[in-house]
């Protein structure tokens, strides 16, 4: 039974990941988007965009790992 569990587990976690994934490139192509459109981006909007790409591909590495495919999620 235990093994019942940790794989129900690990697909909602796996569940969980790509929708944080996703949730990440939308805020972090947001930000991309406000510093293109800025004549002058201040240095909060620029650290603003750099923690977003970061979180995003940490959240991509993590997926890798799993070896999740995208495709399900869409």
């Amino acid at each position: 039974m235990g093994f019942l569990r940790r794989n129900t587990l690990r697909k909602e976690f796996d569940e969980k990941l790509i929708e944080q994934l996703f949730k990440q490139k939308e805020e972090w192509n947001r930000q991309k988007s406000l510093v293109d459109k800025s004549l002058e981006p201040s240095a909060e909007v620029l650290f603003e965009l750099k923690v977003a790409e970061s979180k995003y591909f940490f959240y991509l590495k993590e997926a890798k790992q799993r070896n999740l495919k995208m495709s399900r999620w869409k």
